[in-house]
């Protein structure tokens, strides 16, 4: 993912992770009230960093789902309903990361057995003189069978 650039001096911007928001900010950022926040993050619902003395830090990813949930409540939603969507959201994420490593381990597997049946397809224009070693699908009549009498 591309770092964010500051449109003043052309340098990466902060990382989105990053907590650096005090509880009073967010709460403007956000339209929220702290106490509202402190609630949220009881709940579970947010999970703010916090600072060597113990305070909580924001990061502008938790600014982003502070309006989600602001909105979604707003619309008339509840807490533990919005509790169930986040969850379902994180899921959702979950299995799209999944899915994306799975079809980049398929595209790896038919890239090998592309150039593994290349290999093959060289190897039998190349006429084998020993006929045990031949490939299958060769005529019955130039099979050598080998046992050993028991005794």
């Amino acid at each position: 993912m591309a770092t964010p650039r500051s449109p003043f001096d052309g340098t990466a911007g902060p990382d989105p992770d990053a907590a650096v928001y005090v509880i009073s900010v967010a709460a403007e950022l956000t339209g929220l009230h702290p106490q509202t926040l402190r609630t949220y993050e009881r709940l579970g619902l947010i999970t703010p960093g916090r600072s060597g003395g113990g305070g909580r830090r924001y990061s502008a990813r938790d600014i982003e789902s502070l309006r989600g949930i602001a909105e979604l409540t707003a619309s008339g939603i509840g807490l533990e309903g919005v509790r169930r969507i986040l969850d379902l959201q994180h899921h959702v994420q979950a299995l799209a990361q999944r899915n994306d490593e799975l079809l980049d381990e398929l595209r790896a597997t038919r890239e090998a057995l592309a150039q593994a049946l290349s290999q093959r397809a060289d190897a039998d224009r190349v006429p084998n003189k020993l006929p045990v070693l031949r490939s299958p699908g060769t005529s019955a009549a130039s099979s050598v069978v080998v046992w050993r009498r028991s005794r």
